[in-house]
């Protein structure tokens, strides 16, 4: 049977066990949306914009471990979607953005609504694709889904104009994919796992570093169990929260520019880095010539472009995480290990030395204790989401973290606007958890058109507007790097947040005390209705500790007494 390509699209979701796709029609992919309508096997949402339909699919993907799916049209449809795709690109998210694009005929005429979208996307993607004949979009799409989803995930992105999407063909979609150019090491190099073991066998104070890759390859029950059976401590990275669990006597916390003192320490003083799935970026490194000075390190990572690209590697390990840490549980009873106590009661000591905290003060809440308070209410029951900038830091830093994908936020690229649509992804793949959206009075205004989305498809998310009427992490380093000349960074006008959120169908909260933050927010989560709630806090609280910009881990500026300006 011959059937049209926009039908093609459809077939090739359902047969992909897609449950819910976000996008936004127009003309040049209106032949997809007619088809759309006629169907039943997934669930379409329409965001209010392209970004956020980006986002949220992205949200989705990283709580369900699923490849998120978005659709969009061509010309500013898809430039839209572009801060989306490059928020999945630097974490590693596996999503598949189809765009629609102008006839073949009119390519590279400047017609309207036309853009080179695959140039575009090129930098930004780990794959792209455009589809100029009918007879070659089963294979694009069902090599989208596998390149997403395999090796190194990422978002792909397919552009299909709009004749092929009209035109008939024969949909043969494959069942197996075999690509010469692409094939990722899934199985560690055995030789390489055994010097591993004995390099950390012969080490004094080993340290686990764990990234953002051990969440997407599913092996925190792994990193626990050799952390366990070693007694080797571990720090997280930002993406990472959640692996060890909160209370995991082993977990120093987490490390890098707002990380905590023992983590950030431990890793200035270790004689052997093992790690798992994280990139070395800079915001864990800190001053590279003073990074990880006395120690040996072991890389894990399924991507070899990662392994020695920012340091320097002694046992580059690639591999698929999950695959890798099986070898080396099977290995490592072959090996004695050190007794590793007194290394431990050194992080230890650091811990009760400079523990995470804040001063407390009558005046107005602080931001940490809101974080806090949520996670003594809400704790397990919810994913948290977030924007970027300081609440990001705070909720990273105090809220307790027991599991991986409990966690959601824009790590690499840092995007403002992520949090709200991430969120209502989160809780279209995750219905039976509160989705909680931490964010500040900047980062809200950015997509806060999705309340409407959350609205209409009764999908509640619970905002919690951590409000000091500055962009707050920029303020911070105005304060403390620019004499505090706090250039455009002020929020002089600011909407009535209640006001606006019950505008758009969803509730609204004001407060200014600890015990009408506690109401709002069971009042909040029992309305199952899209909340904002406002809490006043402390204008001038800063994040700590903090590392300055080309300075070591163990360089950082601690909170004390009287620091607030």
């Amino acid at each position: 049977m011959r059937i049209t390509g926009a039908k093609m699209v459809i077939k090739a979701l359902a047969m992909e066990n897609t449950e819910v796709v976000f996008g936004y029609p127009g003309g040049a992919i209106m032949n997809v949306y007619d088809e759309i309508y006629k169907q039943k096997d997934f669930q379409h949402i329409l965001t209010k914009h392209e970004q956020g339909a980006v986002h949220a699919a992205d949200g989705y993907a990283r709580a369900t471990g699923k490849v998120g799916v978005c659709i969009v049209t061509s010309g500013p449809g898809f430039t839209n979607a572009v801060t989306g795709l490059a928020t999945a690109y630097m974490d590693s998210i596996p999503l598949v953005c189809i765009s629609g694009q102008v006839p073949n005929a009119i390519i590279g005429t400047d017609g309207f609504q036309e853009i080179d979208a695959v140039g575009i996307s090129r930098p930004c993607t780990k794959h792209n694709f455009l589809v100029t004949t009918i007879e070659e979009l089963p294979r694009v799409l069902k090599e989208a889904f596998y390149i997403a989803s395999s090796g190194r995930p990422g978002p792909v992105h397919v552009d299909i104009p709009k004749d092929v999407t009209a035109n008939l063909g024969i949909f043969n979609y494959p069942t197996e994919i075999n690509l010469s150019t692409y094939k990722p090491t899934i199985k560690g190099n055995s030789r390489q796992i055994k010097k591993a073991l004995e390099e950390i066998a012969n080490s004094k104070k080993p340290l686990i570093y764990i990234g953002g890759g051990a969440i997407l390859s599913n092996c925190s029950d792994e990193i626990k169990e050799f952390a366990k059976a070693t007694g080797i401590p571990s720090v997280e990275t930002l993406m990472a929260r959640g692996v060890m669990g909160s209370k995991n006597p082993l977990l120093c916390g987490m490390l890098g520019m707002h990380g905590e003192y023992a983590a950030n320490m431990a890793m200035h003083d270790t004689d052997c880095i093992i790690s798992f799935g994280a990139r070395f970026d800079d915001r864990v490194t800190g001053r590279l010539d003073k990074f990880g000075k006395h120690a040996k390190i072991i890389h894990v990572d399924i991507d070899p472009a990662n392994i020695g690209k920012i340091v320097h590697i002694n046992y580059p390990i690639v591999g698929d995480l999950k695959s890798v840490m099986g070898d080396i549980l099977a290995l490592m009873g072959e090996y004695k290990f050190n007794d590793y106590s007194s290394w431990v009661n050194i992080i230890k000591e650091n811990q009760i030395k400079e523990p995470l905290k804040y001063f407390e003060d009558s005046d107005s809440l602080k931001p940490q204790w809101v974080v806090q308070r949520t996670g003594e209410l809400l704790g397990d029951n919810a994913i948290i989401s977030t924007d970027v900038g300081q609440h990001q830091m705070w909720a990273a830093q105090f809220y307790p973290f027991n599991y991986p994908r409990q966690w959601i936020t824009s790590g690499g690229l840092g995007t403002m606007g992520f949090g709200l649509p991430a969120a209502m992804g989160v809780k279209r793949g995750c219905p039976d958890k509160i989705s909680v959206n931490f964010t500040g009075d900047g980062s809200i205004m950015m997509n806060v058109q999705e309340v409407m989305t959350c609205t209409q498809y009764q999908t509640p998310v619970v905002n919690i507007i951590l409000n000091n009427n500055y962009l707050g992490m920029v303020r911070q380093w105005q304060t403390f790097f620019y004499e505090d000349r706090l250039s455009e960074t002020i929020l002089e006008v600011q909407p009535d947040f209640k006001m606006l959120c019950e505008s758009m169908g969803g509730i609204g909260f004001r407060v200014t005390t600890k015990e009408e933050f506690d109401k709002a927010l069971d009042d909040a989560v029992k309305s199952n209705k899209t909340a904002f709630i406002e809490v006043m806090i402390d204008r001038r609280e800063n994040v700590f500790p903090m590392v300055p910009n080309g300075h070591a881990l163990n360089e950082m500026q601690l909170l004390q007494e009287g620091d607030k300006k």
